[in-house]
């Protein structure tokens, strides 16, 4: 890791423990640990669909050329615009990216570049 690397903490939590969880942290009933996981998955196999080889390599793409617009890594990264839009709304959604608007166009924006994963049983 490099010092300009931001890590992103992964957690997998099942989604009616999720949501019991979020529903006592809005009835103030637990605070979350400033340390806790940015974004949760609700399986290690839904985690892992969001980071495939293919992802990795098209957040890799962003990271190195920077492209400028949708268009831009379209062309860089050879995926088709509709799956290419897809992948990043998921992504954004997610944390993993964010699309700024920047003379009218949308250009992506990697918000991490390592990824850790935090699961118990």
């Amino acid at each position: 890791m490099t010092k300009g690397d931001k890590v992103l903490k992964i957690g997998i939590m099942s989604r009616q423990e999720f949501v019991k969880r979020t529903i006592a942290i809005a009835n103030g009933e637990v605070k979350p640990n400033p340390d806790e996981p940015d974004i949760w998955f609700e399986s290690l196999q839904s985690a892992a669909q969001v980071l495939s080889n293919d992802n990795k390599n098209l957040l890799k793409v962003i990271v190195e050329q920077c492209p400028k617009s949708l268009k831009e890594l379209e062309h860089l990264s050879g995926r088709k615009s509709s799956s290419l839009s897809r992948t990043l709304k998921t992504m954004e959604r997610y944390g993993l990216i964010e699309l700024v608007k920047e003379n009218r166009q949308l250009k992506p924006v990697v918000k991490a570049t390592q990824f850790q994963v935090e699961m118990s049983l």
